[in-house]
């Protein structure tokens, strides 16, 4: 995508559609979200061709491989070709999803005062 050699981090992230925003994405390697090959590193750190990022944007957590560089956004097409995720992270990524399918909603475990329809209901079923 660009000519140069190296990106800042922050710029790729924003452009490879991780975060919304090139601030956020800031903010997250600033917070330590993000770290390139095992280090914390600051958002003005280059990122070349081949290197390892960990990135949690917060819902979701990715471990890739940088295949292009970008410092402007494009579709999501072009964005997807700019890394490529590896084996572990995509496995992980799948059982989350799997565990999330499968997880009741905490309000429906806690009923509470019943409301004015449940009233009719329980007044009807005569308990």
């Amino acid at each position: 995508m660009t000519d140069s050699l190296s990106v800042r981090i922050d710029k790729w992230l924003w452009a490879a559609r991780f975060f919304k925003t090139r601030s956020l994405a800031t903010d997250a390697v600033d917070g330590g979200k993000v770290r390139l090959n095992g280090e914390r590193v600051k958002p003005a750190r280059n990122v070349k061709v081949g290197d390892l990022l960990d990135i949690d944007n917060g819902s979701t957590e990715w471990q890739v491989v940088v295949q292009d560089l970008a410092d402007k956004r494009g579709s999501a097409a072009i964005a997807q070709g700019l890394y490529t995720e590896t084996e572990e992270s995509v496995a992980a990524r799948e059982k989350k999803a799997e565990l999330r399918k499968y997880f009741r909603e905490p309000a429906e475990a806690i009923k509470g005062r019943p409301t004015k329809r449940d009233r009719r209901e329980i007044d009807k079923s005569g308990r």
